[in-house]
């Protein structure tokens, strides 16, 4: 739950560089999060048929936008890489592999462009 909440507190910033322990933790946290709101959502009967998403669900994808595409970045930093790769998902089927490949390789040892190793600091 940590490493949620420190994704939150940092919730638009793009700069530094995030461990993929970071990264997945709160992607993980968010997604749990998000099956019980669906859950929720279905039992109260909130679910919009043509949105296909319930209130509460859209209420906390709109929380975590900024969060999530701030530690995308920053995760992008720490494997040496522009934020902007982050546009690569806009290719359709193979840029979203590239996409993840990238969320889950090593990150570069010691400093780069985008700051120190995050490992290091821990």
């Amino acid at each position: 739950m940590n490493w949620y909440l420190s994704v939150l507190k940092r919730y638009v910033a793009f700069d530094g560089r995030a461990r993929r322990q970071e990264y997945w933790m709160f992607t993980l946290i968010s997604v749990i999060i998000s099956l019980v709101l669906m859950a929720i959502d279905h039992a109260m009967g909130t679910v919009s048929a043509s949105a296909g998403i319930g209130t509460l669900g859209a209420i906390y994808a709109l929380a975590v936008l900024l969060p999530s595409l701030g530690v995308t970045v920053r995760r992008l930093h720490d494997t040496d890489r522009s934020g902007w790769w982050l546009l690569i998902c806009l290719v359709p089927l193979i840029g979203g592999i590239v996409l993840l490949v990238f969320l889950c390789i090593e990150g570069t040892r010691g400093s780069n462009r985008f700051g120190p190793d995050p490992k290091a600091l821990a």
